[in-house]
């Protein structure tokens, strides 16, 4: 078996169903391995484990297990999957009488589920989906550990591919670096992987909000001051300049500088000498600096409002951070590596998240970026009462409908009839819309082909299109 190959627990009690399906899966390149009872299944999967394979790397990719069984059903093995191999995802097989308990089953953190027989184009489509969703796991899986105990920049799209490449880069020079993206991407981490990376990093990172201080606090944090220098400088204070000597000095929301304190910065880093408030010496520093903003500094340059020659002597290198809506194909390594931290701070663990919860999240334009993400991810952790999280944990304007509380009951004459009604509505209209084409209205809707199969039968519109 190479190192690359997909590999499918089939877990069934009839061995002419699992024959025909590890022949469909063979023939598309799967290492097809069975079970015909959920206890030799968890056998089978630790003794794929081994003693010395990290559970995240080692087979199968994929969990293909049939619901209704002898001894352990496919219910309770789901359970013992969660609870053993954490990010294995499990499809379940079901019987048409049965779509019911599979819906519940992925509320319980199942990753999809095929009615038997299943076609054997959706089985391998299903499989191949669920393989990624795995491949994602292990990669967030390698990240944490290659953190060192540190946030890293989570992320392993195109747009966060170049920024770690410059910050590769970059980080061993001295060059000032001009780090730009909307709040809320992560520029505060990518000042602290640049320190990490630098010939500096065993000295310190200070840091400096610039927004954050009135005019005359800010230039007195910088630069520092002598006793005397005004009423109540009863002793010199070095600033982070003088504390940041060594190392670097993080300016972040450097286009919220006044221009009397643009003009100092620029002395500072032409002659790396500071002047105190109130001093006469100018005081030598050795120093890098980055610097971080979410505004067009070009534009302010150009209005006036930020001074050209302290822009090019800033933006040696720039960085720039994509924003999160493009770059959504992150949100599954972002979800993993957010929750697993705020699980520890929260005291609380969620194994897993069912693929409703992703789906809405992808289909969010996140305004406020990562930093919103994680709040939104707070949130559902504190409020979930299972394994998994679900979408009626995400706030209404992430799913897009006026949601209930979680687990709260509702009054019968309010909102659940109006709501499911309105749900009825927005799938006829966008399945005439798209001609009565399946694929074409789940993709419109936002959800999967399985949801919208689901959803058709429930409202009684399966002889629609």
């Amino acid at each position: 078996m190479t190192e690359m190959q997909k590999t499918v627990l089939i877990v069934d009690d009839e061995p002419g169903h699992r024959l025909m399906v590890r022949a469909v899966l063979e023939d598309a390149g799967w290492h097809v391995t069975e079970a015909d009872r959920g206890d030799a299944a968890l056998e089978e999967l630790a003794a794929m484990a081994g003693e010395d394979c990290n559970p995240a790397d080692c087979p199968p990719d994929v969990a293909l297990v049939d619901m209704k069984m002898p001894g352990m059903d496919g219910l309770e093995l789901l359970r013992e999957i969660n609870i053993r191999r954490p990010g294995l995802p499990v499809i379940l097989l079901t019987a048409f009488g049965s779509v019911g308990s599979a819906v519940e089953a992925m509320k319980k953190g199942a990753f999809d589920y095929l009615t038997k027989p299943a076609d054997n184009e959706e089985l391998k489509a299903v499989l191949d989906k669920a393989h990624e969703y795995h491949r994602l796991i292990r990669e967030n899986t390698r990240l944490r550990k290659h953190a060192d105990g540190m946030v890293d920049f989570i992320g392993a799209s195109p747009g966060v591919e170049r920024v770690r490449d410059l910050i590769n880069q970059a980080g061993p020079s001295e060059a000032t670096v001009l780090i730009l993206g909307e709040s809320g991407t992560g520029k505060e981490l990518v000042a602290e992987g640049l320190h990490r990376a630098s010939l500096r990093a065993s000295r310190p990172l200070i840091k400096v909000n610039c927004a954050a201080l009135p005019d005359e606090l800010l230039e007195s944090e910088l630069f520092g001051y002598v006793k005397g220098a005004f009423t109540g400088a009863v002793k010199d204070k070095p600033g982070r300049f003088q504390l940041a000597d060594g190392g670097t000095l993080f300016l972040d929301e450097i286009g919220e500088m006044p221009a009397a304190l643009q003009a100092k910065l620029l002395r500072a880093l032409q002659e790396k000498t500071i002047e105190p408030l109130g001093g006469v010496q100018p005081v030598q520093t050795d120093v890098r600096i980055i610097a971080a903003t979410n505004r067009n500094l070009r534009a302010e340059v150009e209005a006036g409002r930020f001074r050209e020659d302290l822009y090019y002597r800033l933006a040696v290198l720039e960085i720039s951070i994509p924003p999160l809506r493009d770059r959504k194909e992150d949100l599954p390594l972002l979800v993993s590596f957010l929750l697993g931290r705020l699980g520890e701070k929260n005291r609380k663990a969620v194994r897993t998240v069912t693929p409703p919860f992703l789906e809405a999240l992808s289909r969010y334009d996140w305004p406020g970026n990562v930093r919103e993400l994680e709040n939104v991810l707070e949130r559902a952790l504190i409020l979930a009462r299972s394994d998994a999280l679900g979408p009626d944990l995400l706030p209404p304007m992430i799913t897009g409908a006026a949601a209930p509380a979680p687990d709260m009951e509702q009054p019968q004459h309010q909102s659940p009839a109006s709501l499911e009604e309105a749900e009825k509505l927005a799938i006829i209209r966008a399945l005439e819309e798209n001609g009565g084409h399946r694929e074409r209205t789940a993709d419109a809707l936002g959800v999967s082909r399985r949801t919208l199969q689901y959803k058709l039968k429930k409202f009684g519109l399966t002889r629609r299109g």
